[in-house]
């Protein structure tokens, strides 16, 4: 897998040896914060400035998000491109799909994000921190999220339906990846020392990114937790709960998972 650049900045170090995420997008906290309706509305869901941005995209969420069959199709192809940072040729839309700051996404020719899948880019920076390669499904009822740092989704990928990617430290999956249907894969967790104020405003802590490798298959309901690197060609068994390195091509399986096998 190629060498991952992650923002530093992000996390420090804490007591314990684990990177510590201070910066934690408190929703409600921010949403109870002064200022108008219109302000707090453009910064979680438009995530540009001004009434240009703003008012496309309202006109793509209300004519386009919910319209059925072959006319809402076309009208998403036609007027969701313009909400994204960086969008392909031949991309394809469902449903009832949940935007939150277009405009920090980018995604390949023929990507295809299918019915009430949620696409959250409001913890990046720029549209190379949400990327999802040529070719690659995102199957129904799905939600991508970038918390902090980077989620980046390689080539020719299939995600399944009703899963969950939740970037904190970051995520990056290679090319030809299979994801079976209602994955986690995600890390961080709160901290929990007593006497530092109610967990969840004490923050995160994270063991570092999630690298999964190209040519990965993962089954059904795993879950996969920060800091763990899945190699080239591993295979994971339906609800292994992955805790630590995966080595190029080994069969795993468990929870917590271990190698049972190497593909010969």
């Amino acid at each position: 897998m190629a060498d991952i650049q992650y923002n530093a900045l992000a996390e420090s170090p804490d007591a314990d040896g684990e990177s510590a995420s201070p910066n934690k997008d408190h929703v409600i906290k921010a949403l109870s914060e002064p200022g108008s309706a219109l302000e707090k509305y453009s910064t979680f869901f438009v995530g540009r400035p001004g009434w240009r941005p703003f008012l496309r995209y309202e006109l793509a969420m209300l004519l386009a998000q919910n319209t059925a069959g072959a006319l809402g199709f076309q009208l998403r192809k036609m007027l969701f491109p313009g909400l994204f940072g960086g969008v392909g040729g031949g991309v394809n839309f469902g449903r009832n799909i949940s935007l939150r700051c277009p405009s920090r996404m980018t995604l390949g020719d023929h990507v295809t994000i299918d019915d009430n899948c949620g696409l959250d880019a409001r913890g990046g920076k720029s549209a190379a921190d949400f990327t999802i390669g040529d070719r690659t499904l995102i199957a129904r009822d799905t939600v991508l999220a970038v918390k902090q740092n980077f989620l980046r989704i390689g080539k020719d990928c299939s995600i399944g339906s009703q899963c969950f990617l939740g970037a904190v430290s970051g995520i990056e999956i290679g090319d030809h990846a299979i994801i079976a249907g209602q994955c986690y894969i995600g890390g961080g967790r709160y901290k929990t020392k007593l006497g530092a104020g109610p967990m969840v405003e004490q923050g995160l802590e994270s063991k570092g990114p999630i690298l999964i490798g190209s040519d990965v298959w993962i089954g059904a309901g795993v879950q996969v937790l920060d800091g763990v690197r899945i190699g080239n060609g591993a295979i994971v068994g339906a609800g292994a709960v992955v805790t630590k390195d995966v080595p190029d091509n080994a069969i795993v399986g468990g929870t917590p998972a271990k190698v049972i096998a190497m593909r010969s």
